[in-house]
């Protein structure tokens, strides 16, 4: 059984994952890890070419496993956006860690997301970008151990707030 000592970030693409992550794991002295970057290398392919070529369900599948044998120790692992699908993934990711959601609000992440076809963000036929913010947005709250607004979008302070929570031992 893995420790409970890693910090797993969720939340929507472009919500700052990935560059929040590597600044906590600077300040706090862990290792950083994105399931994302580990997703492709397993498969030997960037996300959106899984995407394209298994389909969605395909996608997630992959995601799926690649985060439930995620091993770690001492890291901030930054999960991809729709990593809250997979349930065996996320029940791994919460005994191995704390889940903090990197809440954004949907005009930001619009704004952010410039071409989402390309950065390989999964959004079945038919779906818009907020059906899909709202549908994720209760799959990131059902998971979270801890909730951090961006508010203004200030790196350095969504880190700060994510370390004073962690040291206040209110996870």
């Amino acid at each position: 059984m893995a420790k409970k000592d890693n910090l797993i970030l969720i939340g929507m693409p472009a919500s700052g994952k990935s560059t929040v992550g590597v600044i906590l794991a600077k300040v706090i002295g862990y290792d950083f890890i994105d399931s994302d970057i580990l997703i492709q290398r397993e498969e030997g392919m960037r996300l959106a070419e899984i995407i394209e070529e298994k389909g969605i369900d395909g996608f997630i599948e992959v995601e799926n496993r690649v985060n439930a044998s995620l091993q770690a120790s001492r890291s901030v692992i930054a999960t991809g956006g729709s990593a809250v699908y997979g349930e065996e993934a996320m029940m791994h990711l919460r005994e191995i860690g704390a889940i903090i959601y990197l809440q954004v609000d949907f005009d930001v992440i619009q704004r952010r997301l410039r071409n989402i076809r390309q950065r390989g963000v999964v959004l079945r036929k038919g779906q818009t970008l907020r059906d899909l913010y709202d549908e994720r947005c209760k799959l990131y709250e059902k998971y979270a151990d801890l909730i951090v607004r961006e508010g203004s979008g200030e790196i350095e302070e969504v880190v700060a707030r994510i370390i004073r929570t962690v040291r206040a031992g209110s996870m």
